[in-house]
């Protein structure tokens, strides 16, 4: 079978049954926009999170030790897999620090030295409040380390939040490719129905189901691609043109991963193995149904 064939078939298919196939390729467009839509929006929230999760950080309050002491601590905090950064914050340092947050109310106290010297602790934007609590504890029994704070519930609740956007994003998504995936199947059943005599015929003079079926996989394939053209069009102009001039604040949304082709290329991807995937569903359905009909 010439790819020829193939390829005129399957746009005749589009062209025999032209309202389901636009309702499938509209469908389908519609899945992909709002996946699009859903993958910039949940990708900047994310950006957001983790900039908001590397401005936790661990403060280490220290005794007060001598030099050797300081150093074997900054050397067990040095250790740390998940530690990034460590840096020292002398006793004088956190007096500026302390009058510099309080302004004229910071500068009456001029005895500061109650304020213990510490070690300012950055932790790696990917550890989990889990396992951020489990080096917190472990810091709190090195010798001569007096207290150990960081903000446990502002990244608890960072975690619940993004989670929860994922799991949502994820089902709104898996049920808006499954409702795509099923109106390509109905359009390519109702194609097959319409050709269910020549179907017939071309089994009798010896065609096999996997001859037939590769028409039906290609008209599906074609409303994938015409569907995520679209989509991704539209995705484009939205959120360079349209969203930009209405709310300027759009502007500043990253494109995953900083380029636009990027996501472009995944909506277009996502969108033809959608439409390849609904039409070989049907088409090994209905044209099998065909030959057991026939014998």
């Amino acid at each position: 079978m010439s790819i020829r064939y193939i390829i005129s078939e399957g746009i005749a298919g589009i062209k025999r049954a032209r309202l389901a196939a636009f309702t499938s390729i509209f469908s389908l467009f519609i899945a992909i926009l709002l996946l699009g839509i859903l993958a910039r929006v949940s990708y900047n929230a994310y950006q957001i999170a983790q900039s908001m999760r590397g401005s936790i950080d661990i403060e280490v309050f220290l005794m007060d030790v001598d030099e050797r002491t300081r150093d074997k601590i900054r050397h067990n905090l040095d250790e740390q897999s998940m530690v990034t950064d460590v840096h020292y914050i002398s006793k004088d340092s956190a007096a500026r620090i302390f009058r510099s947050q309080f302004g004229s109310e910071g500068g009456t106290l001029t005895d500061l030295d109650f304020l213990p010297a510490s070690y300012r602790v950055d932790v790696s934007e990917e550890a989990t409040a889990e396992e951020i609590d489990a080096l917190v504890n472990e810091i709190g029994q090195v010798r001569g380390v007096e207290d150990v704070k960081f903000n446990r519930r502002l990244l608890r609740m960072l975690e619940d939040r993004f989670n929860n956007v994922v799991k949502i994003g994820s089902g709104v998504g898996a049920l808006i490719l499954f409702a795509a995936l099923v109106l390509v199947f109905n359009t390519i059943r109702l194609t097959i129905y319409a050709k269910q005599n020549l179907i017939k015929s071309m089994k009798l003079v010896g065609a096999t189901n996997k001859f037939i079926r590769r028409p039906f996989i290609i008209e599906g394939i074609i409303q994938g691609l015409i569907a995520g053209l679209l989509a991704v069009g539209v995705v484009y102009l939205l959120f360079h043109y349209l969203l930009p001039s209405l709310l300027p604040q759009v502007g500043i949304l990253e494109w995953p991963l900083g380029k636009w082709y990027y996501l472009s290329s995944a909506m277009l991807l996502i969108s033809i193995i959608m439409g390849y995937l609904g039409s070989r569903w049907a088409a090994q359905k209905f044209i099998r149904k065909t030959s057991i009909t026939d014998s």
